[in-house]
C-alpha cells in the first residue's frame, strides 16, 4: 500500500506542471486594420459604447469602426498628438502641436465645432468631468490650458515646471500628470486650477505612460528606465516596481480582468496582475511588433489595439536634426488587434 501511495503521490505531482502548462492563456495578435496614408501617429483612444477607435495620425484624426475593423472617418489636424472624448457632451478634442491649439468636435457626426488657442506643442489632452474642464498639456510651454468643454472658453495656464507627457482624471475633481524630463508626478486640483501635490520618481525615470486604478488610489507609471512604478494616489508613496520593455509611450488598466499591460517599441507588451492593491504579478511579456509603442484598449471586449507601420531608412541627418529617426514606409500604417488566448 505504501509503494502504490508513493507511485500516486508522485504521478500527480508530474502531472500537474503539465495541467497548468495547459490551461496557461497568452496576449497574442490576432488580426489587424489596415489604415495606411503617410506620416506617424500618436495617441489611440477607444470609444467603447460606440465601438469606435480614434487615432491620431499626423495632419488627421482617423476613425475606425471596430465592428467593420473599416476606417470610418477623418478630420484634419495639424500635428495631432492627444484625444479626449466626453461622451456625455457629445463632445470629443485633440490637440494639435503644429499649431497651438486643440480642436472641438461633435461625436456624432465629427464635425468641427471650433479651436482653443492654448500654449506651444499641446500633446496630452484631459476631460476631467467633474468640473467639465478639458486640460491640455503643453510640451514647449511646460503648462497646462484650461479650458470650459462646452463653451470652450480659455479660463487659465498653469506652469508645470518640467514637460507634460500624459495625464489622467481621477474621476473626484484631480487630475493626474507626469513630468517626463523631472521625473515627477503632479496633481491638479480641477476646479481651483492650480498644483497640489508634487511627487518625485528615481531620478532619470522618464516617466511616459500613465493609467489609474480610481477604486485602489493606485497610479500605474511607466517609464522609460523599463519599470513601471506603482504609486499610492493620495500620498505619493510608490507601492512596488515591475519590469517592463524598452520605450514605452502608453499603459493602460483594466478594472474588470485587474490587470496593466504597458505597450513598448521595442515590440513587447507587459501584461502584469494585481493580485491586489500593494501586490502584482508579472504574468507575461508578449511578443508584439517592433514601433508598437502606443495602445488603446476597449474594456468592453477586453481587446487591446497597437498602431504600427513599416520603417525605412532615416533621412540624411541636417544641423537641425543631427540623428533623425527612421523614416516611415507610406501605406503601411495598421493598427495591430490583440487578445488572450487560452
Amino acid at each position: 500500500m505504501k509503494t502504490i501511495a508513493r507511485f500516486v503521490t508522485v504521478l500527480l505531482i508530474l502531472t500537474l506542471p503539465i495541467h497548468a502548462a495547459e490551461n496557461t492563456s497568452h496576449w497574442t495578435i490576432t488580426g489587424k486594420i489596415h489604415v495606411g496614408g503617410e506620416g506617424g501617429w500618436d495617441w489611440v483612444t477607444v470609444e467603447p459604447a460606440m465601438h469606435r477607435l480614434f487615432l491620431s495620425h499626423s495632419s488627421h484624426v482617423v476613425v475606425v469602426d471596430l465592428k467593420t475593423r473599416q476606417v470610418t472617418g477623418s478630420m484634419d489636424a495639424a500635428g495631432v498628438h492627444g484625444i479626449a472624448l466626453a461622451p456625455e457632451l457629445k463632445r470629443g478634442f485633440f490637440s494639435n502641436g503644429g499649431d497651438g491649439t486643440v480642436t472641438i468636435f461633435d461625436l456624432g457626426t465629427l464635425k468641427i465645432l471650433g479651436k482653443v488657442k492654448v500654449g506651444l506643442n499641446p500633446d496630452a489632452v484631459c476631460y476631467e468631468p467633474v468640473t467639465q474642464r478639458v486640460f491640455a498639456f503643453n510640451g514647449h510651454s511646460a503648462s497646462a490650458t484650461v479650458f470650459e468643454a462646452t463653451k470652450g472658453m480659455a479660463l487659465k495656464e498653469i506652469p508645470l515646471g518640467g514637460k507634460p507627457e500624459f495625464a489622467q482624471p481621477d474621476g473626484r475633481g484631480g487630475v493626474f500628470v507626469n513630468l517626463e524630463d523631472k521625473s515627477k508626478v503632479l496633481k491638479i486640483d480641477a476646479e481651483k486650477m492650480k498644483i497640489v501635490e508634487q511627487w518625485s520618481l528615481p531620478e532619470e525615470s522618464e516617466p511616459s505612460a500613465l493609467s489609474i486604478d480610481t477604486v485602489n488610489h493606485r497610479l500605474f507609471i511607466g517609464c522609460g528606465n523599463k519599470k513601471l512604478f506603482v504609486m499610492d494616489s493620495t500620498s505619493g508613496k510608490i507601492i512596488t516596481t515591475l519590469p517592463i520593455g524598452k520605450g514605452v509611450d502608453a499603459d493602460f488598466y483594466d478594472s474588470t480582468g485587474k490587470r496593466i499591460f504597458a505597450s513598448c517599441g521595442d515590440g513587447t507588451l507587459t501584461v502584469i496582475h494585481q493580485d491586489s492593491a500593494d501586490q502584482y504579478t508579472v504574468e507575461e511579456m508578449a511578443t508584439t511588433e517592433k514601433g508598437a509603442r502606443t495602445m488603446g484598449f476597449d474594456p468592453t471586449t477586453s481587446t487591446i489595439y497597437l498602431p504600427v507601420a513599416k520603417f525605412g531608412p532615416p533621412p540624411p541627418p541636417t544641423p537641425e536634426h543631427p540623428k533623425p529617426h527612421s523614416s516611415i514606409v507610406p501605406d503601411t500604417l495598421e493598427i495591430l488587434i490583440v487578445n488572450q488566448q487560452l
